[in-house]
Formats: structure tokens, C-alpha cells, sequence
């Protein structure tokens, strides 16, 4: 089978490197968006599919807009591929574009459909605390991750679970998931299934704001959000801003999916269920592990912070390092 992958970032290397070592598949050429520049020295740097690309002498093409791009249109017509897989390429395509293979164009969807349609699925996912997710192989039309569904795959997510741990598990899921329904549909094997719209979610593009942690949210609230938008949410610690790349939230609702160590060490906490502390207050210094914050309901713990410009720091390290104290304040803004 003749495939053009259509495809950006480190969520679609498995599946690319699933077709090109796959007996039954022939990648002709790959689609990428435009280097772009990262880094103090503002250099241009390849996405993830392009390097694999590259180190298979695979042609790649990296129009700005490929819908209005005559020249990448008019190799995409000439290949006469059986098929255009896409995975996270980060651009619309046009009827024109989606009419050109043969089969269809397969895009690999990191949510089981209708539920969380867009650009981030995987992050809204566990900021509204799901507690399952998976893969959704679908037949492309021209809306937004509107089209029929060809297969589903699900897994399990686990409280201390984040976003890019989801996304290592659902990119493995998908390639072996495309790979089955790219088989399963030139043998007729599969009947494609229309949507449910009236059962769609939304999982649009992440604002700089989402980021915001406001501390009169619950704890399990504030927990979702960090793990969901890791690592970049932030909060305000004397007068600067601090990420906050990992919590855990305390209480008895969370209890038995926390890891050992935190349960032994928060079964010495008092009740955990009575204010400590004003909103943002540092209520406890729990040794070997971190600061106890109190939130809207509940307590969170901090296990890693990054100080600007500064490294990832465990959040023991982080408190030993700064000399936190009880009482002090993480603000809003």
C-alpha cells in the first residue's frame, strides 16, 4: 500500500516508524510543518517526523499552508497514493487534498470520538480528570475531527498520570491501531461508523491563561490542571513567577491512588478535610517531599517546580533550597 504521511511532532514518530518497517507498506513521502526557530541561539530546528524522515532519505515537503500550496499539491496529485495517513500535522486539510488517495485519508486522533474534537485532546482529557482516553482511527472529512470512525482503542488513566505520559502511551496505541486499520480497510474488513454530534467535546488550542493556577480551585482541580498542561503551569512565589510541574492532591477521595510513599507521609498530616491555612497558604513542609499548599478544597502537595531560568527541582529540594517556610503565600498573579 502507497502512504504519505502527513505528520509534526514526537506524538507521530511511532506510527511513521510503524509504516516504514512494515512489510505491506511503501512510504512515498512525508508532510511537515516549516522548521522553526528554538532556543537562545534561535536556531532552526527539524520537527520530530522531519529528522525520521531525513534519516530515511524519505522526500519532505514543509509547505507554510499546504492547502494553497500549487507546487506540494501537485506532488501530492502525482504520487497516486493509496492512501494519506495523518497524525498531529498541525494544519487543515482542503476537499481537495482529502479527495486525492485512493482510500480516504486515516487520521490518528488521540481521544476516543466524538469526545474532545481538536487541537488538544490529551490535555483537556486530564484537566476535566478523565479517567479514560485512547485512540480513534478515522476517515477524514472536511470538519473539525468530524469524520466516520474506523477504529477505537482505550486505556486506563492514572491519577499521577500527565500529559506527556499519556501521549508516550497513546502514540504507541496508535501506530499499531493505524497500522490494523489501514489492513482492515483495503480488505473491506471495516464499516466506517458516522459521529454522534450531539455526544461532542472540545479540546481547543491551550491559551497562555489555561496555564494560570488559581488556588481557590480544588485541589484535585488545580492537580488536573498541572498534569494536563505540564509542564507550564504557573503561579506567582515572592513576586515571580514559578511553574509547577507536579502535585499531588490530598484527601481522602484521592487516597488510594496515590504512590506509597505519599500515603504514609500524609496519614501524619491533621484532618485533611478542615481548612489549614488562607487560600495559597503554605500549611505544612513535609519532609523528604515538599510544600503542602491549601487550596479551595483541600491540600496539594508540590513535587516539582522550575524557578525561571532555572531547572526542574524536586519540590524537598525546591524547599530547602529557597528556605520555605509555613505560612508564606503562592498568589494568582
Amino acid at each position: 500500500m502507497k502512504v504519505v504521511f502527513f505528520g509534526t511532532p514526537e506524538f507521530a514518530v511511532p506510527t511513521l516508524e510503524k509504516l516504514l518497517h512494515h512489510p505491506k507498506f511503501e512510504v512515498l513521502a512525508v508532510i511537515t510543518q516549516p522548521d522553526k526557530r528554538r532556543g537562545r541561539g534561535n536556531e532552526l530546528i527539524p520537527s520530530p517526523i522531519k529528522t525520521i524522515a531525513t534519516a530515511y532519505n524519505l522526500p519532505v515537503w514543509q509547505p507554510q499552508r499546504v492547502k494553497k500550496d500549487a507546487e506540494t499539491l501537485s506532488r501530492l496529485r502525482a504520487t497516486g497514493a493509496d492512501v494519506f495517513v495523518v497524525v498531529a500535522y498541525g494544519q487543515i486539510l482542503s476537499p481537495e487534498i482529502l479527495d486525492m488517495p485512493k482510500l480516504g485519508c486515516i487520521n490518528v486522533h488521540g481521544s476516543i470520538l466524538p469526545k474532545y474534537r481538536g487541537a488538544a485532546p490529551i490535555q483537556w482529557c486530564l484537566y476535566n480528570g478523565e479517567k479514560e482516553t485512547g485512540i480513534t482511527t478515522m476517515l477524514m472529512d472536511a470538519g473539525m475531527d468530524t469524520g466516520a470512525i474506523l477504529l477505537q482503542a482505550t486505556t486506563n488513566i492514572g491519577l499521577m498520570d500527565n500529559a506527556q505520559d499519556v501521549a508516550q502511551k497513546l502514540a504507541v496505541m496508535g501506530a499499531d491501531l493505524l497500522v490494523e486499520t489501514l489492513l482492515k480497510l483495503e480488505c473491506g474488513e471495516i464499516q466506517p461508523i458516522a459521529q454522534q454530534d450531539s455526544e461532542a467535546s472540545y479540546a481547543p488550542l491551550i491559551k497562555k491563561e489555561d496555564y494560570v493556577l488559581d488556588w481557590s480551585k480544588s485541589a484535585i482541580q488545580l492537580h488536573n490542571q498541572i498534569r494536563g498542561f505540564y509542564p507550564h503551569c504557573v503561579t506567582f512565589f515572592r513576586n515571580q513567577p514559578l511553574k509547577i510541574s507536579a502535585s499531588a492532591p490530598l484527601g481522602s477521595a484521592c487516597w488510594q491512588q496515590l504512590p506509597p510513599d505519599i500515603q504514609k507521609m500524609a496519614q501524619k498530616l491533621p484532618d485533611l478535610s478542615m481548612p489549614a491555612g488562607k487560600v495559597g497558604e503554605v500549611v505544612s513542609i513535609a519532609k523528604g517531599m515538599g510544600a503542602i499548599v491549601q487550596t479551595g478544597e483541600g491540600l496539594l502537595l508540590l513535587r516539582e517546580v522550575q524557578l525561571p531560568g532555572k531547572r526542574p527541582l524536586g519540590g524537598w529540594d525546591f524547599v530547602n533550597g529557597a528556605r520555605i517556610s509555613v505560612g508564606e503565600v503562592f498568589e494568582s498573579s
